[in-house]
């Protein structure tokens, strides 16, 4: 399972190229895409968005959440804090769906590079 930030995403359906987007193509094509939570809201969230497009982003898996999994994301984001870096709450959100999986986020948010010493694998690196 690989899964995709919206950021990564939204640069693949909008033709963007960069590293990142060929990325989304791979775990696409493979079938190994998931969504955490996080993500698909804010998908769904763009008013913008036609109903096809919404049904494809529904179809991909959604990464269940874990028990214990918000006492996690605020620990997790207090870490961050501490050590001085931003951490955004749906950031925060999205990178515990991640560590708890133990499967990497694609992003080009650069954001989630803070959540990296707390365990978050990113792709592309």
């Amino acid at each position: 399972m690989i899964a995709l930030d919206s950021s990564s995403l939204i640069a693949y359906l909008s033709g963007s190229k960069g590293a990142d987007v060929n990325a989304v193509e791979f775990a696409l094509r493979q079938k190994q895409a998931v969504l955490p939570p996080v993500v698909l809201s804010e998908l769904l969230s763009d008013p913008k968005l036609s109903l096809a497009t919404a049904g494809v982003f529904k179809e991909l898996p959604c990464l269940p959440l874990l028990e214990g999994y918000w006492e996690r994301v605020g620990y997790l984001r207090s870490e961050v804090i501490r050590g001085g870096r931003k951490a955004p709450l749906a950031d925060a959100l999205i990178a515990q769906s991640c560590m708890d999986h133990d499967i990497p986020l694609i992003t080009r948010d650069g954001d989630f590079r803070n959540f990296r010493r707390a365990g978050l694998k990113l792709l592309p690196v």
